[in-house]
This record gives structure tokens, sequence and C-alpha cells, in this order.
């Protein structure tokens, strides 16, 4: 990549041009200060090998909040090597120079994953440089507003839902005309239409009715996952410690809602239980998961990407041989292009969330993302959090 400094970068901006951007700096005790800095483009990190490929230069309209932001934000080594550090994994706006032909000065744009916001300087600031290979064209239905609402958040869990669907899970209702489970919001696990069948006859062409579980529900993923299943017609029930939650779940597709003792309150030393749902998407990990595969039923597929309650996971080879479930990994970072382009063609589609104005919980301004990124590292974050440029 050439130098910058005096570049134009289109619209009568240069590399010298001040945007505003929320930078990290790491203490000597390993806390952070986070100030909103003026920074210019020229100032912008790109580590190798990453800076000698064709680079997109683009201005910010909106981003959003996850999870990983705020373990870049709060001083994670795992995240982030070195600082001063401008998190942001989420981008989107509109292209003001490139040296990757396929691009173009005006053209909107979306950047999620990669190297951004890890080492590379994130969409908390006003401008980004990236590799073309990591941009994606906005798809004409979708705005650059609702494309950050949904988000790395959002692109992970359709990467999710198109993990069951590849792995054989249909919908029980493909016609979205779906009527609410006549499951009793308090009925218990023991005593439930969902646990009426033996070990070991848990096809399911035999159990059409089956549900699938969405676990850690109310976060960015989770939302969009129920929003997303329950537009193409699966029934959904929302796992959540959150009971406060429940009208905000149901709202947005949610056919019930479940506290976390409806998967884990059972004999998790027995090496399976009743298959219970066909499956589903968990983003907790630990024993939530491990008691997830034990009563998923025959051939049903759990894809997985998150690790709150733990990075490990203990369970037995019996779920997998006796009943042939899967359990799929999600890594959205690293996804490969053409799958990236068609999921985000989906999700402004027929896989965008009926409800996603429900699912966006707060717009805040730089200023403001110090407290939410309190809030997302304590568990307190309900839906997406849209990071609004000025």
């Amino acid at each position: 990549m050439r130098e910058l400094e005096g570049e134009t970068t289109g619209t009568g901006q240069t590399t010298e041009t001040p945007f505003s951007a929320l930078v990290a700096h790491l203490r000597e005790d390993g806390t952070t200060r986070l100030a909103v800095e003026k920074k210019t483009v020229s100032s912008l990190y790109m580590p190798d090998p990453y800076r000698s490929l064709p680079a997109v230069t683009i201005r910010v309209h909106y981003s959003s909040l996850n999870y990983k932001d705020a373990l870049s934000a709060s001083g994670n080594r795992g995240v982030t090597r070195s600082y001063p550090h401008t998190p942001g994994i989420d981008a989107a706006g509109i292209v003001t120079a490139s040296e990757d032909t396929r691009f173009e000065e005006g053209q909107k744009v979306i950047v999620t994953g990669y190297d951004l916001g890890s080492n590379t300087s994130g969409g908390f600031g006003g401008m980004i440089r990236v590799p073309g290979d990591w941009v994606v064209p906005l798809p004409a239905e979708l705005t650059l507003r609702d494309a950050m609402i949904l988000g790395t958040a959002g692109f992970t869990a359709a990467y999710g839902v198109k993990k069951l669907l590849d792995n054989g899970l249909m919908p029980i209702y493909p016609g979205h005309d779906k009527p609410h489970s006549g499951m009793e919001e308090g009925s218990k696990p023991g005593n439930s239409q969902l646990d009426n069948s033996q070990p070991g006859n848990h096809d399911k062409a035999e159990n059409p009715s089956l549900p699938v579980l969405v676990t850690g529900a109310t976060g960015g993923v989770g939302s969009v996952s129920v929003g997303i299943l329950h537009r193409l017609g699966f029934r959904v029930i929302a796992v959540t410690g959150k009971p406060e939650a429940r009208e905000y779940l149901r709202s947005i597709g949610a056919d019930e809602v479940r506290d976390r003792s409806f998967v884990m309150d059972v004999d998790a030393s027995r090496l399976l239980l009743s298959g219970r749902w066909a499956g589903g998407i968990d983003t907790v990990g630990g024993k939530l998961l491990e008691a997830m595969i034990l009563q998923t039923a025959q051939a049903g597929v759990i894809a997985c990407c998150g690790n709150v309650t733990g990075h490990e996971l203990h369970t037995n080879i019996y779920p997998f041989i006796l009943r042939g479930v899967g359990l799929m990994g999600i890594d959205s970072a690293l996804c490969d292009m053409q799958i990236r382009q068609n999921l985000w063609k989906r999700l402004a589609t027929d896989w965008r969330p009926a409800h996603l104005d429900k699912i966006l919980a707060r717009e805040v301004g730089l200023h403001e993302l110090k407290e939410e990124i309190d809030t997302i590292l304590k568990g307190g974050q309900t839906g997406r959090v849209l990071v609004v440029h000025e």
C-alpha cells in the first residue's frame, strides 16, 4: 500500500481531513481509558499482511456494538494486541476512495468481521481503511442503518440458520402462517408436550412438531436468530436468564420463552435424555450447550457460536452416534466471501426479521458508548445497540 500523507480520498477530502473516533488507551494496570478523539485517514492502522493489499477507504455512517468490541475496548489482548486502538468490528458507509477496481467512490458498502476492529482500526471511527477483499456491496433492498442493526450479530445468526438448513432441519410452517404453540408457558420439562417421545425414537419425520431452541436469546445473535427462524416457519423456544425480557422475545417471534432451567434442570449424568427439540442455535456454550446436546432429537442439528459461560464442553459420543446429532460451529469472521454476499442478500430479503425495529434497543453516539460497553460486559444488553456517526 502506498503512503497516504496528503492523498485525496474523494468528495473533496484528503487523508488529513479530521473525523471522530472512540480510542481505547491501555493503562499500566491493564485497564483502559476510552476517549473520543480527532483522527485522520493517514493515522488509520492496518497490520501486516493486510497493508500490502489494495485498500478501500470508507466514511462510516453506522456501526454497532458487539461483545467482541467490548472486549477490545476493555484491553483484552486476546482480541487486540496493541493500543491505542479504535474498536468496532462492524461498519456501513460510503466509499470515498478505492485502490480496488471492484469498488468506486460513492458506493454504499458493508464491512463486518475479518480483522476490522480487532487490530485494524474499526467502525467506532468515522473513517476506516480496509482491504477490498473484506468489503461487501450493500444489497439494494437494505439501508446502511438496517445493515448495522443486523451487523455481525445478524450475519452470525444467518450463518447459523444456514447451518441448520444445510444439515436437514426443516421449518414446521414453511408458509409462515404460524399458530402459537399450545404448550403452556409455565409447564415443566418432565410434563410437557415436548418430552413425550422415548429415547431412540426421534426421527424428524415422526416428530414434525419439534421446535428449535435459541439460547442467549436476548443478545444480538439470539434476537436475530429468533426473528429469522420465526420468519422461515420454525417453532422457536427462546431461552434466557432474563425473565423481564419475556414480552420482548414474544414480540420478535418467539413462540415460547423459557428460563435456562428448562434446558438445564435435568440429570446431566445421563448419556442421553428424551429428545425434546430438533436442534437450534446456541450463543452461550458451557453446561447449557451440554444439556442441549443430550436432549436433541434424532438427526437434530445445533449451530454454536458462543462461550459466555465458558470455553469447555463436556459431553459424550452417544448423541452423535446413536441419534446422528450434528454440532456445527459458526465462524462468521472469516466466512467465505461468496457465502457472505449470499447471506447479506438473504438478510435484505426473505430472511429479514419481520420486527427488526424491535430488535434495535438504542441508537447512540460515540460519547455514549462507554456506558453501553459496561452494560454488555455485565450481560445486561437486550437487542442491538446502533452506533451513529455524525
